[in-house]
């Protein structure tokens, strides 16, 4: 029976404490969990998506519940990458001493390439995280994840700008996200971050209408969880690029899970809305977890399964 458990893991030379990290748009700029728990449990956090302008977001209502889920059409609100850099940031780090990973959206490959560039100087962050399920406003509105060439086009030019560790988030919304896994790694990327939420949809029967104002949003939260883990698996079977796992985690066995099929860290989304201590619960639950299946380093199980 293991007695010691070493939850650490290395992600492109940066150490975590242990695998867990809150994703992006379901944990703010971290402050707004701080009231909860010692954030310095995790093992870093992902900041809310941060873009070149200010955004307010798509109209309300947002937010429709689901069984095993909820759909989410935020719009990406956030107070621009300046007042990111100036304010969120120092503000976070002053109670967090863990890495940071910076989520950058655009709607334009220029956009994506002149937020990247800013948040490569800053000290506070130590992995950039690029969120390409954003449509691409000058191709039709098509997302920039749908497509091989699109996705390897944002790949290329941000690293041509950064020197942190750039991970890719992919969108789960395509045919093969084998192929577009691949155009990101030949295209320089460090790692790959999947799954980004599914396209999902709710109607009020009552109103006869859809739920939300934008009709369709996306589906996240514990039913996604088969999906997220077999693409993980398929691509961190497929590159050679060190995966973050993410989609439906909600608890230790499921962080296992992830990184069994592949994943070097995991992070947790939805669940961190229906109860605000879901990472500082799975980060606790985890040694125990480890020590029933006599796991005794987390790095060990990284892609066991083949």
């Amino acid at each position: 029976m293991v007695n010691v458990c070493d939850t650490g893991v290395e992600l492109c030379g940066v150490r975590l404490d242990n695998p867990v990290i809150p994703a992006s748009g379901t944990f703010g700029f971290g402050r707004e969990f701080a009231e909860f728990y010692d954030l310095d449990i995790l093992g870093a956090i992902s900041v809310k998506g941060t873009t070149r302008e200010a955004r307010f977001g798509n109209p309300t209502p947002r937010i429709a519940e689901c069984r095993g889920g909820v759909i989410n059409s935020v719009g990406l609100q956030n107070p621009g990458i300046d007042a990111v850099i100036g304010e969120e940031l120092p503000a976070l780090r002053r109670i967090f001493h863990k890495p940071i990973i910076a989520n950058i959206s655009g709607f334009s490959i220029d956009e994506y390439e002149e937020c990247c560039a800013k948040i490569d100087h800053e000290e506070q962050v130590e992995i950039i995280e690029v969120n390409i399920s954003c449509p691409n406003v000058h191709n039709g509105g098509m997302s920039f994840g749908t497509s091989p060439g699109s996705a390897a086009a944002v790949t290329r030019a941000v690293k041509g700008v950064t020197t942190k560790p750039v991970f890719m988030k992919l969108s789960p919304n395509v045919g093969d996200i084998v192929s577009i896994a691949r155009a990101c790694e030949d295209a320089g990327a460090d790692g790959i971050c999947l799954i980004n939420t599914m396209l999902g949809m709710r109607i009020d029967t009552m109103r006869r209408r859809p739920v939300i104002a934008n009709k369709m949003g996306g589906f996240s939260g514990d039913a996604i969880f088969p999906i997220a883990l077999r693409m993980v698996y398929q691509v961190a079977g497929a590159c050679a690029l060190p995966v973050m796992g993410c989609g439906g985690v909600s608890c230790a066995d499921d962080v296992i899970e992830m990184m069994m099929a592949g994943a070097t860290a995991v992070q947790v989304g939805a669940a961190n809305l229906r109860d605000p201590y879901a990472c500082m619960r799975i980060v606790e639950e985890l040694p125990e977890r480890m020590r029933h299946l006599g796991i005794e380093r987390l790095e060990d199980i990284i892609g066991v399964v083949k």
